[in-house]
């Protein structure tokens, strides 16, 4: 681009959305979207995606099909541009057919260029029908590793996303998710642009984040003392179930914390209503299921706390996301039990998809399970399933308590041996029962009872290899490979101590309890934090502003451009327009009301 353009883009950056400047990869993503080729954006939570494909489609005015997977974020992404003054519609099955009609006329006759569908409303034949009569420009799929058949969130009107580039052959594509490792990109870009599209994959490393496992035991006693380190900060807390929520956050409450029960059984105003709570009371828990979270705009969530393990990876790795986008200091802690496991491995395969879509699930499961029983750095192991390479963080608990290891290189060399001999083309219980020496029937018709390696590993039990396993796999010596349905291969640290020339330390496994100690540090408030009186004023204002106007308050203004006015005190429009987040529509509609709060506490210079 020109450094012209480049200049437009900076200037409706500002006056639209508010923003002085890009965050680190956006404006190169952007550039490469107004060029007209199709992207693959993999950006962690809160780096702003949704800018990326915003700007462009403001700026070139062309017709934009946004395709996002939830009902709620459309919401809040469309309120959010409206109130930004751009033109924009949706169509979902969350509002009555007469809107729906209303809002594709506004489509239809150029009054916006842009428009918000689920992929199960856009694969309709009469709406592929009628978006053929105009010239889209860019179709973005927001969440695209369900677009993948290895993607963490399968979804069939996804998969079905893929026949849009046969449909709107000259349409170009733009895709993003927060999550996805080198197997789901590379499908990604295969099925949505039969491989022809620009892959940019930012830094998965967050090392304001503290990571930390502890065993599910006295989960309530253990989280109630976690908590009362924080009682003046805000956090997240992840339950399994809609009754586990429930129940934590009756007990939370009790307890004297401002706790916010969330999940999707409760009526969508109470969830809006909670939302709006969690972004503007001091101090608020929010216990939840995984129904809450995406699209949330508040950058100083000082912990989140799983009490119950997620699903994946890439789920863990999305929710802890949304803790410290400030770049302060923020606590991760997963409460990881046996039961749990029980229960994700009864979700999977009971749940929707096919048999080859819960294998793979599984597999993922397998891989979270690893992350907890790693004895080494807990980011190292979760930043090599993303495939990123990073020294020891220092900041999670096997860095800062080391667990007690042992030599286990032999239980080691076997299972590799058995991994080798039988081709790397077997999952962990094959694998575990050819070293145990298992007559089973799939050993029998393969002839792995004759090999050497057969029964070697006999006198050791299923949960010390499970778990030996498991912690090769955590430590770079073994990978499961996706494409094979979970086999699991040799990789080069897995070679070098089969031919002995390093050690495999591997974690102990005990049986005592461990004890569940808390960082004593608490966050350190800023310049704004302290100015309190005014931020809590400006807090309860936008909570006003958005019940009036039904939407989340982050919508009127996000927490981070709050701090800035708390600290800085703007009362002319021109210092208004000089915090981040406030652009030229924002400004018309709220200065007022605003500097008439922040003149109550500004001291006039003598």
């Amino acid at each position: 681009m020109t450094s012209e353009q480049i200049d437009q883009l900076a200037k409706l950056l500002e006056q639209v959305f508010g923003f002085t400047s890009f965050r680190p990869g956006q404006l190169e993503i952007i550039e490469t979207i107004l060029a007209k080729q199709n992207v693959l954006a993999v950006m962690p939570t809160g780096a702003g995606k949704s800018l990326c494909y915003q700007l462009p489609a403001i700026y070139s005015e062309q017709k934009t099909i946004i395709v996002s997977p939830l009902v709620a974020l459309m919401d809040d992404q469309v309120s959010s541009l409206s109130q930004l003054g751009v033109p924009v519609s949706k169509i979902h099955s969350g509002v009555s057919r007469q809107e729906n009609v209303e809002q594709w006329k506004r489509f239809a006759s150029n009054e916006c260029n842009i428009l918000y569908l689920s992929p199960e409303r856009l694969m309709q034949t009469r709406m592929i029908d009628a978006l053929k009569r105009f010239p889209i420009g860019l179709f973005v799929v927001d969440e695209a590793h369900c677009i993948s058949k290895w993607g963490a969130g399968f979804r069939p009107d996804y998969e079905n996303l893929t026949n849009l580039k046969s449909f709107f052959p000259d349409a170009k594509f733009a895709a993003f998710t927060a999550t996805a490792d080198k197997t789901t990109r590379s499908d990604i870009a295969k099925n949505l642009t039969n491989g022809d599209c620009s892959v940019f994959v930012s830094g998965f490393d967050r090392p304001n984040l503290s990571l930390k496992v502890f065993p599910k035991q006295n989960l309530k006693s253990n989280i109630l003392h976690f908590l009362s380190s924080k009682k003046n900060e805000s956090g997240i807390v992840y339950c399994l179930s809609r009754k586990d929520t429930d129940q934590l956050s009756l007990f939370l409450h009790s307890k004297g914390f401002n706790a916010i029960p969330y999940h999707a059984g409760k009526t969508p105003e109470y969830r809006l209503d909670a939302q709006n709570r969690f972004m503007t009371e001091e101090a608020a828990v929010m216990v939840a299921t995984v129904a809450f979270g995406m699209g949330i705009d508040k950058p100083d969530i000082r912990y989140v706390v799983h009490a119950s393990m997620p699903g994946s990876v890439e789920a863990f790795y999305q929710e802890i996301g949304r803790a410290g986008r400030d770049g302060a200091p923020a606590e991760t802690i997963m409460y990881y039990g046996l039961q749990d496991m029980v229960s994700r491995q009864r979700m999977i395969f009971e749940g929707n998809g096919s048999e080859q879509h819960k294998i793979l699930e599984y597999k993922r499961l397998e891989a979270l399970i690893g992350y907890c029983e790693t004895p080494a750095c807990r980011r190292l192991a979760l930043l090599s399933y993303f495939d990123e390479t990073a020294v020891s963080c220092g900041n999670c608990d096997n860095c800062i308590q080391p667990p007690r290891v042992e030599d286990y290189s032999n239980i080691a060399k076997q299972i590799i041996s058995a991994i080798k001999q039988t081709g790397q083309y077997f999952g962990m219980a094959h694998i575990i029962d050819v070293a145990r020496g298992a007559e089973t029937e799939k050993i029998k018709a393969r002839s792995h009872n004759s090999l050497k390696i057969f029964g070697i590993a006999r006198a050791q039990s299923k949960q010390v290899l499970q778990s030996v396993i498991r912690q090769l796999i955590a430590g770079n010596a073994l990978k499961v490979n996706l494409e094979k349905f979970g086999a699991l291969e040799i990789a080069d640290r897995g070679v070098n101590i089969l031919q002995s020339n390093e050690q495999f330390m591997a974690k102990v496994i005990s049986k005592k309890t461990p004890i569940v100690s808390v960082n004593a540090e608490t966050h350190k408030p800023s310049k704004a934090q302290s100015n309190s009186s005014v931020l809590v004023e400006l807090k309860k204002l936008r909570l006003a502003l958005a019940r009036e106007r039904s939407v989340p308050a982050f919508v009127i203004f996000s927490d981070k451009t709050l701090a800035q006015m708390a600290e800085e005190l703007p009362i002319t429009e021109n210092q208004f327009l000089a915090i981040n987040g406030v652009g030229n529509k924002k400004l018309g509609e709220f200065y007022h009301q605003f500097r008439e709060v922040i003149e109550k506490f500004k001291v006039p210079r003598l």
